[in-house]
């Protein structure tokens, strides 16, 4: 073994031995009962979300559990991809955070409801697959946040205006649509994803190219949905003409102007979100477009600690999720009122509290 090979799998031998750590400490449960699963599978390190009664959620445990063996899957020579599933049929993942990269192949099996930190579980990887239960949405808007977990990166690469119109929305696609919007690489039905799993775990010599022939078979031969067109289809073109504006109030504008019925629904829905989220994510989006992954996550823990600092993303969960009132008084209470000084300051750089990845 020579000295590169040494040093490799005695840094792999470490990193597994501070996940071994963490498991024991951070869940006193065994087997099944844990809040995840991490196993080495043939050539694929799995993940398995195990929360099923809280939608596979993430919590600081679990990211705690999964971030060192994303790193030491990354430096063992046994380990060719990733595959991450959620348990219980009904979510992915709905919620948290989690930030990184990974190099090698990373299949994720977005069986149910994806959000938050399921968004971020997933988007990132090279390979994401959909199903008739999956529903995506990136709905921080509704809560006083913005869409994080990089999604000022992937969304303004999504087709057009259709990324500013979820980002700002919060439009929910099911099934197929994730798919057909660009979210997801790949489509299959929920009832095959056992056998996908096996046979993805019984390459011999998994690459992203075989990885990537594997999944292209399994999605050529699902028929749920196939001649369904996109279910916004017939608005992309107002989308992507009203959308298309140098602010948020020319936005509303381009809607209430147009007069039809989904153009007056989207200004409904929008009026009902933060008027400091929508301008944040606006701006967000527009830089996004030309960062790289990282940077994006910089500059999303500088946004995450400007609405730490603000009222809605407070008062947006106290309505939204805690009272559940629907009902959110924000502040400030229109778009007007927002200054294009705010929201710089919201973007500045941190000093020597910036995000270091």
């Amino acid at each position: 073994m020579d000295m590169f090979s040494l040093v490799r799998l005695r840094t792999f031998n470490r990193l597994q031995t501070v996940v071994q750590h963490l498991s024991q400490q951070m869940s006193k449960q065994a087997g099944s009962d844990a809040e995840v699963l991490l196993q080495k599978s043939g050539h694929a390190g799995v993940i398995t979300m195990n929360r099923p009664k809280a939608l596979n959620a993430l919590n600081l445990s679990m990211i705690r559990l999964i971030y060192p063996q994303l790193k030491a899957w990354e430096q063992d020579p046994e380990t060719s991809f990733v595959m991450i599933r959620g348990v219980g049929g009904k979510a992915f993942c709905a919620g948290g955070d989690i930030r990184g990269t990974f190099s090698k192949p990373y299949v994720a099996l977005i069986d149910g409801i994806t959000m938050g930190g399921g968004v971020g579980l997933s988007v990132h990887g090279h390979f994401r697959v959909a199903t008739e239960k999956t529903l995506f949405a990136m709905p921080e808007t509704a809560i006083g946040l913005f869409p994080d977990v990089g999604g000022s990166y992937f969304l303004p690469r999504l087709e057009g205006k259709l990324g500013l119109y979820l980002a700002l929305t919060g439009f929910r696609l099911k099934g197929r649509d994730v798919h057909k919007a660009g979210v997801a690489t790949h489509f299959v039905e929920s009832e095959r994803l056992p056998a996908l799993e096996k046979d993805l775990i019984s390459l011999k010599a998994p690459s992203k190219e075989t990885i990537s022939d594997l999944l292209d078979g399994y999605h050529e031969k699902s028929e749920s949905g196939k001649e369904k067109p996109f279910v916004l289809a017939e608005h992309l073109d107002k989308i992507n003409r009203l959308f298309d504006s140098t602010s948020v109030e020319g936005i509303i504008r381009n809607l209430k102007q147009d007069g039809s019925s989904f153009a007056l629904q989207q200004a409904e829905t929008l009026i009902k979100m933060s008027p400091t989220s929508m301008k944040i994510t606006f701006r967000q989006l527009k830089e996004g477009a030309t960062l790289s992954l990282k940077d994006a996550f910089a500059m999303e823990y500088r946004l995450s600690q400007a609405c730490m600092r603000g009222h809605d993303f407070f008062e947006g969960v106290r309505a939204v999720l805690i009272d559940k009132n629907q009902n959110p008084k924000w502040s400030p209470a229109t778009l007007e009122e927002v200054s294009d000084e705010y929201v710089d300051s919201c973007f500045k750089p941190l000093g020597s509290s910036e995000l270091k990845l």
